[in-house]
């Protein structure tokens, strides 16, 4: 039987953070957006050196920064049902705070966070959807 190219549930596009601490990272996003723990693979030292979970829909690989393959930080975008108390949720789980919620020109509600692996996520809640011309018409009156 032949093997999909993509894993079965998985994305065309799957974040891959790389990361001093794979299960500080993995224990965050369990507290801060329920994430779903899929694995946890240890290297030969026995620290986790690859991890994997699901926020929502989304799949999130994680591996431990090498010499030679230093940390990354990056910055996630994530959508959740209601970004104020998700981001609670975040700051009690150790992030530190960038932005406090607020509604954006551009129809989303967000907030930004940093993870304790100085990793950045922008959480947002969509309010509404606007045509092409309305958010050209809202983004340039937000440039005001």
């Amino acid at each position: 039987m032949a093997v999909h190219y993509i894993p079965e549930g998985y994305g065309s596009v799957t974040p891959y953070m790389v990361v001093e601490d794979v299960d500080q990272l993995v224990d965050f996003l369990t507290a801060a957006f329920g994430a779903e723990e899929k694995e946890r693979v240890p290297n030969q030292d026995g620290k986790t050196g690859h991890a994997e979970v699901l926020i929502g829909d989304s799949h999130v690989m994680m591996g431990r920064a090498q010499e030679d393959f230093p940390a990354l930080p990056c910055m996630l975008y994530v959508y959740v049902p209601d970004t104020d108390a998700c981001y609670a949720q975040a700051l009690k789980a150790g992030a530190q705070s960038f932005q406090e919620p607020q509604d954006m020109f551009y129809g989303d509600r967000n907030a930004v966070v940093t993870d304790p692996t100085g990793n950045t996520w922008c959480i947002a809640t969509h309010q509404e959807s606007l045509s092409p011309e309305e958010l050209a018409k809202r983004a340039e009156e937000n440039m005001r």
